[in-house]
């Protein structure tokens, strides 16, 4: 994203090469920690496969909220002039957009328009964003422009998404009506997603690629944070139940399997991917970087991790019960589906990823995910312990041979991390020593 020109002023400081994340963007994911809780208990009160699409939708467009804060905060410091105002705005915003979530879709009886509320709230997140960019590119009638056309798109998929929350309402076939809501949902995705990328990778520019690459690393750890907390809430024991042999051993469970998602993603890739990043020089071409990679193949990898969190979650409630067997019943198609299938997805993604940005093909992850798909059928008539264990098993297994094949690149992207932040840590510490 360009800098407007250079130009500074009190109301806006343009973002420079070297930013990294400031501690008020750390403040905006918060509202997203509590946004993810929300679309994975929504999604575990009604689990079907329609409502699991609705949560796939509604993540989406969360995404492309966030998506928006992670590039406002990369064109100018999130943290200076009027920028934190205006971030709190948003950050109430969408903290009511994910209040309003239950009544997206249908308008509960009671208080205010839910499609309303959630469409209304959507639309000043993504205006007060455009503003941003607006703003800083007054300078530039053309870039000007280009940017207020821009705003033309929130404004569609707001009208959509109202439309979609309802037009159903009228309809008598609640079929009809359903597929009516998800197409009209789906629209207003397409208009931001595929209307925005066209239009504004004509001139969206990365200013710092640190910081780019820090704030989709800091999301994913809330993401997998997501995962902590299903573990943590999930179990009856909290509100009354005893602590149990089989809740113990689905927790350690869980958490060997986002150990090992984990370092599937910090160990080396994301390292890896950063130093393509900064490798790209022209603009244009580390702008389809940074979208391809980023904005587009991190969606899937944190969709994956919440699908893991919503059959994590319902798992530990069923091992929580008093009467359930020693090792839990089977999971069954859906279940597995959700569990295994988040899993594959973040896996998919990350070889994705590094095909993308390193040209290479990890063929570890690949074989996980056929694997994953092939064993899934078996696994969902094993008790849910018994698959949790055998998927704990396998990603354990996929993050050793991942880290074993690496054949020296390894050691060399993480040497050449390392070096970074020393390099760095020495100016700050000179910089102290001559201002502090």
């Amino acid at each position: 994203m360009g800098n407007g020109g250079g130009t500074r002023s009190r109301v806006v400081r343009p973002g420079a090469p070297g930013s990294r994340t400031t501690r008020v963007e750390l403040f905006y994911d918060l509202v997203f920690v509590f946004a993810f809780l929300n679309v994975t208990s929504l999604t575990a009160s009604h689990p079907t496969p329609v409502n699991l699409f609705r949560c796939l939708l509604v993540l989406a467009l969360l995404w492309w909220c966030w998506t928006g804060f992670a590039g406002v905060g990369n064109l100018v410091r999130a943290d200076q002039g009027v920028l934190p105002v205006v971030g709190f705005v948003t950050v109430a915003a969408t903290f009511l957009l994910a209040l309003s979530m239950p009544g997206a879709f249908v308008d509960r009886p009671g208080g205010l328009n839910g499609p309303l509320v959630f469409a209304a709230c959507y639309f000043v997140v993504r205006a007060a964003q455009l503003a941003v960019f607006v703003w800083v590119a007054r300078a530039d009638a053309d870039r000007r422009r280009r940017w207020l056309l821009l705003a033309v798109l929130p404004a569609l998929a707001s009208a959509l998404l109202l439309a979609a929350g309802l037009a159903p309402q009228r309809l008598a076939d609640r079929p009809a009506a359903i597929g009516l809501q998800l197409a009209l949902w789906t629209a207003a995705l397409v208009v931001e997603y595929a209307a925005g990328a066209a239009l504004g990778g004509r001139y969206w520019l990365v200013v710092s690629a640190g910081h780019w690459a820090e704030r989709h690393a800091l999301i994913i750890l809330v993401a997998l944070g997501e995962s902590i907390i299903a573990l943590g809430i999930g179990p009856k024991f909290i509100s009354g139940l005893p602590l149990s042999g089989p809740v113990v051993v689905a927790a350690a469970l869980g958490i060997a399997v986002v150990a090992t998602l984990w370092w599937a993603y910090f160990d080396t890739l994301a390292f890896a991917v950063e130093q393509a990043l900064h490798h790209t020089r022209e603009p244009v071409p580390r702008a389809r970087l940074a979208r391809d990679v980023y904005t587009f193949l991190h969606l899937p990898m944190v969709a994956g991790i919440i699908f893991f969190a919503l059959g994590l979650k319902d798992l530990l409630e069923e091992a929580a019960e008093p009467d359930t067997p020693r090792w839990g019943v089977p999971l069954g198609g859906f279940w597995i589906t959700v569990l295994y299938g988040g899993v594959g997805l973040y896996l998919l993604s990350l070889a994705a990823c590094a095909r993308r940005a390193l040209r290479a093909v990890h063929w570890p992850l690949l074989v996980a995910v056929a694997v994953l798909a092939l064993v899934a059928p078996v696994a969902a008539r094993l008790p849910e312990l018994v698959a949790l264990a055998l998927l704990a098993l396998l990603c354990l297994a996929t993050t050793v041979a991942e880290t074993v094949s690496e054949d020296g690149r390894r050691r060399q992207i993480r040497q050449l991390a390392l070096e970074e932040q020393i390099a760095a840590e020495v100016e700050q510490s000179r910089w102290r020593q001559r201002h502090l």
